[in-house]
């Protein structure tokens, strides 16, 4: 399983429609894209995942990541397992303890002790038959805790919506062996004002969460700046520009450790898939 170079993080390659997401997947593996990274913010992950593998034949396909709480850890490794024998050693689990306020919204109290229920998640996905290996899983880790706890337990860690700088510290506290395979959001566009009228509101609806404000405010950001998204927060979360400006910072990325870099590409549309900018993203891949 190669996971070094560049990958593409995909909510259109989860939601949209599958046979699109497949014929997309398709391009993406023949673009020279090293993984296809699809989030769980609802619905059966499973399935979305067998449909990228199914229409693929090299690429790795990544949950990045699926919500511990909206799945059992024995069902995790029964598809783990049912996809690995099916299409090969292409499936990287990823998994992640999510947000209060998701997690909370349909029953309240429910998120509680999020390190203890990645432990006992892993738990469940040691002891399954068969199991997950430890090295074809990766957690979500932004706080030093859980960056512990995938130092021992996981092949390494995929952090959402961080800087170079989190990336070197990743790097630091789970060892030189481990895998760090950040998320960055990208734009294609020629000035800031189109950058900001694209992200801004994407950008303040994550920082709005806890965890992320909290990454943040760890990495020398004040909180005052991180709650009302200034220029230097939004310019350090999403590398816009053309893709001389993203490839800089996905080189920031690997020089402070990073192995591979998911590119979340946004646009005016989030829903459409953005075919045309993953092409020209792919052009410029060294």
């Amino acid at each position: 399983m190669n996971l070094s170079g560049v990958g593409v993080w995909s909510q259109q390659l989860r939601y949209g429609d599958p046979a699109e997401s497949a014929e997309a997947a398709a391009e993406l593996e023949e673009l020279g894209f090293g993984a296809l990274w699809i989030p769980d913010m609802g619905g059966p992950m499973f399935g979305a995942v067998e449909n990228l593998l199914a229409a693929t034949s090299r690429v790795v396909v990544a949950t990045g990541v699926l919500n511990l709480w909206n799945c059992a850890a024995a069902e995790a490794a029964a598809s783990y397992a049912s996809s690995s024998a099916a299409h090969g050693d292409r499936f990287l689990l990823g998994v992640g303890v999510s947000h209060a306020v998701a997690v909370d919204a349909g029953e309240p109290g429910r998120y509680r002790r999020p390190l203890t229920a990645m432990a006992t998640f892993l738990d469940g996905l040691d002891t399954a038959d068969p199991p997950v290996p430890v090295d074809r899983r990766v957690l979500a880790a932004l706080g030093p805790r859980m960056l512990e706890l995938a130092a021992k337990r996981a092949r390494g860690v995929h952090p959402y919506l961080v800087t170079p700088e989190h990336t070197r510290r990743a790097r630091e506290a789970v060892g030189r062996d481990a895998l760090v395979l950040p998320e960055q959001a990208v734009i294609l566009c020629a000035t800031a004002d189109e950058a900001h009228a694209i992200g801004g509101a994407w950008l303040r609806g994550y920082l709005s969460l806890p965890n992320y404000a909290n990454s943040l405010v760890r990495l020398g950001y004040a909180p005052e700046e991180v709650r009302s998204v200034s220029d230097r927060v939004f310019d350090a979360m999403i590398a816009w520009g053309d893709e001389d400006a993203i490839m800089r910072r996905v080189r920031e990325h690997h020089a402070a450790g990073a192995d591979q870099v998911a590119l979340q590409v946004l646009t005016a549309d989030q829903r459409a898939f953005p075919r045309e900018e993953w092409r020209r993203l792919a052009a410029a891949l060294p």
